[in-house]
């Protein structure tokens, strides 16, 4: 099923379909228009539908969750009351009986603390561009295909991004060399979602909030999916892919670049003196050098052309968000592992 609905209503409803009777469920805060379905479908089918809190933070004796992101305490109070009631259900009293209001068992911290969940939140260097004598690349994965989604996305990739600069600020230059030089960083999108998802909603949510963070992209990649059309191999690339329909990606081209004039005073106040380093010479798609934008005919060519990027610019670091389709993400961390 490729979407559940149009309005959170009908989401909330296909969603209630794991409700069964009798049996306890439990949600988290949710949107009026979603909570009041969830309810009804509850009260319908005579279920306990519990709302959980989010983790509170001091419970993990000043360890930190596995999962990046403010949300993923929301998705960690969830589980812990999923897991206790299953603990109860199976006569593991030893464990359920305990007031984790105050103290969580020592299992649950390591499971929490140990989490991983590939596509999510995750920051992966690339190891085929070697850092000592190239730039250096970065590729931070979210897949996120709802406005809410990319809202926690762009939040997440922003603190990132700021988080690495202010790191990277602290330490002491002790080298002259190249490579230990301060980077010129640049954020890169690397994009592509599903035709049923509307990027009007998408695009612009991303690129306001990381705006709002003073986080902004140099330059906007789209591709397709290259699951589409044939296996992801996950070492070499290939030089050559079936002639794809790249209708799709150019009309989310054109949805990026009509929020970027709409928003150009501020974007322009962005561009600094590597814009030459960032000139696209594929040859094929959309954009130019000078554009904010380009089309890529297949997922590789897009990875080849930000590797080629920074092994001709050792002065430049480029922090590259892989988000929208959970397809996209899932092939690029295919595409670039050893």
């Amino acid at each position: 099923m490729l979407q559940t609905g149009d309005t959170l209503g009908k989401i909330a409803g296909e969603k209630a379909g794991i409700l069964k009777r009798g049996i306890p469920a439990f949600t988290v805060q949710q949107p009026e228009e979603a909570m009041c379905v969830l309810e009804d479908k509850a009260s319908n089918l005579n279920v306990d539908l519990q709302v959980v809190p989010p983790l509170d933070v001091n419970l993990l004796n000043g360890q930190k969750l596995g999962l990046e992101g403010e949300h993923q305490y929301v998705n960690a109070g969830l589980a812990i009351a999923l897991s206790f009631t299953w603990l109860k259900r199976t006569g593991h009293l030893e464990l359920a009986n305990q007031d984790h209001t105050d103290s969580l068992p020592e299992q649950f911290i390591k499971g929490l603390t140990a989490a991983s969940f590939q596509g999510r939140a995750q920051i992966v260097p690339d190891q085929y561009v070697d850092s000592e004598k190239d730039g250096d690349l970065v590729f931070y994965l979210d897949g996120a295909h709802s406005p809410e989604s990319m809202e926690i996305c762009a939040k997440w990739f922003s603190g990132a991004v700021k988080g690495e600069h202010q790191s990277d600020k602290a330490k002491p230059q002790v080298s002259s060399s190249t490579h230990q030089l301060k980077k010129n960083i640049m954020q890169i999108l690397l994009f592509n979602c599903m035709t049923v998802r509307d990027p009007e909603l998408l695009l612009p949510q991303l690129m306001k909030t990381c705006a709002s963070q003073d986080v902004y992209f140099k330059k906007a990649l789209f591709a397709p999916n290259m699951s589409v059309y044939h296996k992801v191999g996950t070492h070499a690339l290939p030089s050559a892919v079936p002639e794809a329909d790249l209708s799709w990606q150019l009309t989310l081209q054109r949805v990026w670049d009509n929020t970027m004039q709409k928003d150009k005073g501020r974007e322009a106040k962005q561009v600094n003196h590597v814009a030459e380093e960032m000139k696209d010479d594929t040859g094929k798609g959309g954009g130019s050098h000078e554009s904010s934008s380009v089309v890529f005919p297949s997922l590789p060519l897009a990875i080849k052309w930000l590797r080629d990027t920074v092994r001709q610019n050792q002065s430049v670091r480029l922090q590259v968000l892989v988000t929208g389709s959970l397809h996209l993400v899932g092939d690029v961390l295919k595409l670039i592992r050893k």
